[in-house]
């Protein structure tokens, strides 16, 4: 091999399918982009923002109540973008005039817009499974109205962390 070849491929070459690798590896292990489809989180994440989200391993000690998390709906066949409200084994009420009472005390939730109005519910989170609401309440179709409001931790991929676009928007979420 001549010097110049050498050179390009040590300099070159090696780095770049090194760098690649890295992000690849990074991409499938640690975070990835979604893009929100809907207003069900406003105005904490807007329609059509892209987020960084990382992924979670260790559901019991990563995941907390009121963090932004992305999990696939088996019911609806899709990835979904909510606020989890519910932890395992949490009692959780939804007062007529939409405040949320966890194991009997009240949330305070001031990323809660347009809060709905209407029917009390219960829920009673099984263990090993979490209740996710989004933040734009009267716009949100959310473990509310779902057949199955649980979701099981298998289904849960992801922590939402940052706005990534539009660049007017970028920053850490809340």
């Amino acid at each position: 091999m001549s010097e110049k070849l050498k050179y390009l491929f040590n300099e070159w070459i090696v780095p770049i399918v090194i760098a690649f690798a890295v992000v690849m590896l990074l991409r499938f292990f640690v975070f990835f982009m979604v893009e929100v489809p809907t207003g069900s989180m406003l105005p904490t994440i807007n329609l059509n923002d892209r987020l960084l989200v990382t992924k979670i391993y260790n559901m019991e000690t990563s995941i907390k109540r009121g963090d932004i998390i992305v999990f696939d709906s088996k019911e609806l066949n899709k990835l979904l973008i909510k606020r989890c409200i519910g932890l395992p084994n949490d009692t959780v009420e939804v007062k007529t005039d939409g405040s949320v009472y966890i194991n009997g005390e009240k949330r305070d939730e001031p990323y809660v817009v347009n809060n709905q109005i209407g029917a009390q519910k219960n829920f009673k989170v099984p263990a090993g499974h979490y209740l996710f609401f989004g933040d734009n309440r009267s716009n949100s179709h959310d473990a509310r109205f779902w057949k199955e409001p649980y979701i099981p931790a298998s289904a849960i991929q992801a922590k939402a962390r940052w706005v990534m676009w539009p660049f007017n928007r970028f920053g850490a979420l809340k």
